[in-house]
């Protein structure tokens, strides 16, 4: 079929909730997978309790981050924890070709639903496990929030300022990278098995596939023995590096200069461009080295002067810079809106609402979203 999308012909149970998990299923779901979510007849989804709602009107369906994330998949209701609704799984397992579930290591088990079970039901079944830490060793129980494993994985005391607590980084960081990895292992093991006939179990530890962002953290320590940690907005090679006030309310620009031409531009932007031979900040050492002094300088520029224009001036000139966006303003870039970031989908009860289109590209399938996440309520009723 010409316009089959390439995962046509892949059927995934989900069991995953909150963020991790269902992030990566709704990319299998974009590119054809038929994805059948299984949620709690007695325990609602996290997910679906997190601000914004649409329309700022609460309730299991109006959760914007839920919809956005569990977009093209179909939805049913089981008990797992009843001898019934785990026959009904098992009957699922037989039609599936994926199971993706992300609870702690002892649920699958203690439900008889884990990868050994499934392989007497479906011998070549790919399943996946993802968790905070991984299906075995000495914290594999420890349950949790992609908050707690950016904490854990050294996150938190590398972000924020060196005379302040830790800042962390912004929500529940290993939830947005972890389901990077879980797509595409999926489908390494899909690939695998086309090839081989096999199927296989993948554990996904979100902590250790967090961690390739601070390698180079990870190898300092190693090679110099020289622990990072809380450094604000400088970088070790680039200065000036930071976001500095702008004119207007919360107004901020984000500046980062790696080279000496970079730095001279910057000199001639400013309209002063003696700076660029002034002996504390002609070179890359020389700047670092008066960090302060030079921030004072760019702030003292910028800070009258319209944000917009300034990035549209530096750039010009070859120097990085770009806007610090709002929510409002990501939304009406006209970059994401060329390459269509964002698509308004129906919601059967609120109207048309917006979420995020697929993440990448595919020239001769692309991406469809066209649906919302199924119903909950009616379910519950019925």
């Amino acid at each position: 079929m010409p316009d089959a999308l390439p995962l046509s012909d892949v059927n995934v149970l989900d069991l995953t909730w909150v963020m991790a998990g269902p992030t990566a299923t709704r990319v299998l779901a974009d590119y054809g997978a038929t994805v059948l979510r299984i949620e709690s007849s007695k325990r609602i989804d996290t997910g679906r309790t997190i601000v914004p709602f649409i329309g700022n009107q609460y309730g299991p369906e109006s959760a914007i981050r839920f919809q956005d994330i569990n977009a093209g998949k179909l939805g049913m209701t089981l008990d797992l924890a009843q001898e019934e609704g785990r026959a009904v799984f098992l009957d699922l397992v037989r039609w599936a070709g994926v199971v993706v579930e992300s609870f702690s290591p002892k649920v699958m088990r203690a439900w008889r639903l884990d990868y050994q079970s499934l392989r007497k039901v479906k011998p070549d079944i790919i399943m996946l496990s993802t968790c905070l830490m991984g299906q075995t060793g000495p914290m594999s129980q420890f349950a949790g929030f992609g908050s707690l494993a950016a904490a854990i994985s050294g996150f938190y005391d590398v972000t924020g300022w060196p005379d302040r607590p830790p800042a962390g980084p912004f929500g529940a960081y290993t939830d947005t990278i972890a389901p990077r990895f879980t797509a595409i292992a999926i489908l390494a093991a899909l690939d695998e098995r086309r090839r081989t006939g096999r199927g296989q179990y993948i554990d996904q530890s979100q902590a250790e596939s967090a961690l390739h962002f601070l390698g180079p953290a990870l190898l300092d320590y190693v090679a110099n023995g020289r622990v990072q940690s809380r450094a604000g907005n400088r970088d070790a090679q680039m200065a000036p590096h930071g976001a500095y006030p702008c004119a207007g309310a919360d107004a901020w620009v984000a500046i980062a200069v790696e080279t000496d031409e970079q730095w001279r531009a910057l000199c001639a932007a400013f309209g002063r461009p003696e700076l660029a031979a002034d002996r504390r900040f002609a070179t890359a050492s020389a700047r670092l080295a008066h960090e302060e002094e030079l921030d004072a300088v760019v702030g003292q520029w910028t800070h009258t002067r319209d944000q917009f224009e300034i990035e549209q001036l530096l750039q010009s000139r070859g120097v990085p810079a770009h806007v610090v966006q709002n929510s409002n303003q990501v939304f009406a870039d006209p970059q994401l809106a060329h390459r269509g970031a964002f698509v308004p989908v129906e919601h059967a009860l609120l109207g048309p609402i917006t979420i995020e289109q697929s993440h990448f590209r595919l020239s001769r399938t692309p991406a469809r979203v066209e649906a919302l996440a199924a119903f909950l309520t009616e379910r519950l009723a019925a």
